[in-house]
């Protein structure tokens, strides 16, 4: 018995426990996610006990409305300032440098930009969603007002990395153009998918205003002194149709027949497609060992290096030296020598003090290597780059002379009050003589003292930078050096139809690296030598067919999603609507037969129709019977008009 009586109680308890879980299971997690919602976004962490009614769409203060517009600027201009640093990491090494310059402390400055850009552009998107969200929801908007401080700071500190760009920085728009040009149809295709998506929110709200336009007629003819209300409101949904139907089927419209005004480099036939271009290597090999030794250059001939890149110094008892800064500071150990005299000019020094000093340790030792990305070293890698010194000029020569590569440098005049001021282009070309060198594996960049080189050294190869197409002819110029930037003006096409040689400076990113081949240039100074060595062949290269076809498959494709979205979202209104006319229809019958049932009672019978809405004369009390599934009260004496919705009044942004 005992037994019997514990499995029964076992049973309810287990019951209950059912009971009770699936009580959790149906409010708790809504509660949890409204908790949510509401929390981050009016830091309100008061649980709601169960789903609220349905509020209008419309549901903020005007305070909120008047805010919600800044909240989409910050969000816009966060986003576009992250695309934009994404879009620049070709130019990550040249910030962190410029950085260095101004704090003396050598660290992935670009990348802290990015990641608080980062931060910054992830904050306001979710802002924005959870907005959305609560929107779609039917809970009043109330933006905590820490939130909407941060958004007010945040909006002047975008404008001002927009000025800082627009004034000091302005070729980097360039660098967003080249990448446009390159992704030019992956973005449309993507935009097509992200239309598709964003078509199901929006039939949604389509559909649900044309729903509330219907309920605005029917109470414009069943219902005579709310006719200017209801018309006024029936426009304002029209309008409301209009401003989020309209931008949606235009910009479709858009992606639709972009293609036909699409250019991009790597969309091309496989045939035309031009070799691989050739590399400089950017100070040697930087990223295989230290920048302007012996150990950078002989990794970067190990890499398939056509030429030689380099900085050029002279030192104050006339030895060329290779080195890029305006200081020892961050390429050799000149604070444990001589702290005090840190900060000079390197031309300053003396060449038997300047081969002292190791070039090597900051390279394999420090704990912030010089580039982010930087593959470990090995050990036997490790100890060579510790020993290594500052190079001289004579010994990228042998180098050169030995594996028959180019050499080209920037040459640095020396500082004012140098022994060599006025002199140091015919002392580095005594010293290239000297040298031996076959005289074409030098690429003469320097523009001062061109004739004095010509009679000297009539084997050179001089290049030019910018210049006009006369000015290069006129000093028999076949070879130019530019930014890479400068291949966003119709890809330099002018200078490759007069058989002008080209070598782009500095190019890092594969997909630069892949627009360059794909725009049919000669050459690239990079630091990258041993991750460019290794592409086979282009990123982002299509053949035009294979690109008509994509085109025109997702537009049919997307087409016929988009259509079946909306129709899926007007059956389900229908028949949501039918719904509700068969519970009208019923609850108007069953309000009728109450009606008559209260009349008879009260015996009000065989009166006219007209007779029997009249009240009688005694005025007696009649009560008021609600049916249970009915939606309004019903009164003997009213009129059984249209359904009265549950809900209330629409009220559109």
């Amino acid at each position: 018995m005992d037994d019997v009586n514990r499995t029964e109680t076992g049973n309810e308890e287990t019951g209950r426990w059912k009971n009770f879980n699936s009580w959790i299971k149906y409010y708790f997690n809504y509660e949890c996610y409204m908790t949510f919602l509401n929390g981050c976004y009016s830091c309100k962490w008061e649980a709601q006990q169960k789903k609220k009614a349905r509020r209008p769409l419309c549901c903020c203060s005007l305070r909120e409305r008047l805010f919600y517009p800044w909240l989409i600027t910050s969000f816009c201009l966060s986003v576009f300032l992250l695309f934009t640093w994404i879009e620049s990491s070709n130019e990550y090494n040249g910030f962190d440098w410029v950085i260095f310059l101004g704090t003396g402390v050598w660290f992935f400055w670009s990348l802290v930009l990015l990641s608080f850009l980062g931060i910054l552009a992830t904050y306001t998107t979710l802002l924005l969603v959870l907005g959305l969200l609560l929107c779609w929801e039917k809970q009043r908007l109330h933006l905590h007002w820490y939130h909407k401080i941060l958004i007010l700071i945040m909006i002047p500190f975008f404008s001002l990395l927009l000025w800082i760009l627009l004034t000091y920085w302005k070729e980097r728009w360039l660098t967003i153009g080249l990448s446009l040009q390159i992704l030019a149809p992956y973005v449309h295709l993507s935009s097509i998918s992200m239309m598709v998506l964003l078509s199901w929110p929006v039939a949604i709200y389509l559909i649900h205003l044309e729903g509330e336009a219907r309920m605005r007629r029917y109470q414009i003819t069943s219902n005579e002194r709310r006719r200017n209300t209801c018309c006024s409101m029936l426009t304002k949904l029209r309008a409301l149709q209009v401003a989020v139907g309209l931008p949606f089927f235009l910009i479709l419209l858009c992606l639709y027949v972009v293609p036909f005004g699409t250019h991009s480099p790597c969309l091309q036939e496989r045939e035309k497609l031009a070799p691989k271009p050739t590399f400089f290597g950017h100070r040697g090999a930087p990223r295989l060992g230290p920048e302007n030794t012996i150990m950078s250059f002989e990794k970067a001939v190990e890499y398939g290096a056509h030429g030689l890149e380099s900085d050029i110094q002279i030192s104050i008892d006339g030895v060329p030296f290779l080195m890029h800064d305006y200081d020892l500071t961050r390429t050799t150990n000149i604070k444990e020598v001589m702290p005090n005299a840190s900060s000079r000019n390197p031309s300053f020094f003396e060449w038997s003090f300047l081969s002292t000093l190791n070039a090597g340790k900051w390279f394999s030792d420090a704990w912030i290597k010089p580039f982010f990305h930087m593959k470990p070293l090995s050990e036997a890698d490790k100890k060579r780059a510790r020993n290594q010194r500052i190079a001289k000029l004579t010994d990228l020569l042998k180098i050169a002379q030995k594996e028959k590569k180019l050499v080209i440098f920037d040459l640095n005049a020396p500082p004012p009050r140098h022994p060599s001021r006025k002199s140091y282009i015919h002392l580095v070309v005594r010293v290239i003589l000297d040298s031996k060198i076959e005289q074409h594996l030098i690429a003469w960049l320097p523009g001062s003292e061109r004739k004095y080189i010509k009679s000297k050294a009539p084997g050179f190869q001089h290049v030019g930078t910018y210049y006009t197409l006369k000015e290069l002819a006129d000093e028999n110029i076949t070879r130019i050096n530019v930014d890479y930037k400068r291949l966003y003006y119709n890809g330099l096409r002018e200078y490759k139809a007069a058989n002008i040689s080209i070598n782009l400076y500095v190019v890092n990113e594969p997909w630069l690296f892949s627009l360059v081949w794909c725009s049919s240039i000669h050459s690239v100074t990079t630091d990258n030598i041993e991750v460019l060595n290794e592409m086979n062949y282009p990123y982002y290269f299509m053949t035009p067919n294979f690109y008509m076809f994509l085109w025109v498959f997702m537009d049919i494709l997307s087409a016929v999603f988009i259509v079946s979205i909306f129709r899926f979202h007007w059956w389900r209104a229908s028949q949501s609507e039918k719904i509700r006319q068969g519970i009208t229809s019923y609850t108007e019958a069953s309000s009728a037969s109450l009606q008559n049932e209260v009349l008879e009672t009260s015996g009000i019978t065989g009166l006219s129709p007209e007779r029997q809405r009249e009240p009688p004369s005694s005025k007696p009390v009649i009560p008021e019977v609600v049916h249970e599934t009915t939606i309004a009260t019903v009164h003997p004496t009213d009129d059984v008009g249209p359904p009265v919705p549950t809900e209330p009044a629409f009220e559109p942004t």
